[in-house]
């Protein structure tokens, strides 16, 4: 499920998971959310440098709405969902600031 066009490149990182069921059903209305904190610090042999995270989420379903209604049987349900994150060092450019 990669997929990269929230980032300005290629994820350094990426987390995943996916599921099958055969039926499904909601008793309420699902509450998600993704959140995600951009900065971490990076040390070489010669300095340490703070790096910007840049992140990105995305989902695939099928047979699924984007909003599902409580009390309504799905069938035959798949669902995917990927984490991506990729680390921007201090002055590097993105691929996305090259092409122009």
């Amino acid at each position: 499920m990669t997929r990269d066009d929230g980032l300005s490149g290629r994820p350094d990182v990426e987390v995943g998971a996916s599921f099958k069921a055969r039926k499904l059903r909601f008793r309420s209305k699902p509450k998600s959310n993704v959140q995600f904190d951009g900065r971490t610090r990076v040390r070489s042999d010669e300095r340490v440098e703070d790096v910007e995270l840049e992140t990105d989420s995305v989902s695939e379903r099928r047979n699924l709405p984007d909003e599902v209604e409580p009390g309504v049987t799905y069938r035959n349900v798949e669902v995917g969902w990927a984490a991506q994150a990729r680390a921007r060092m201090p002055g590097e450019e993105t691929d996305k600031e090259e092409e122009e």
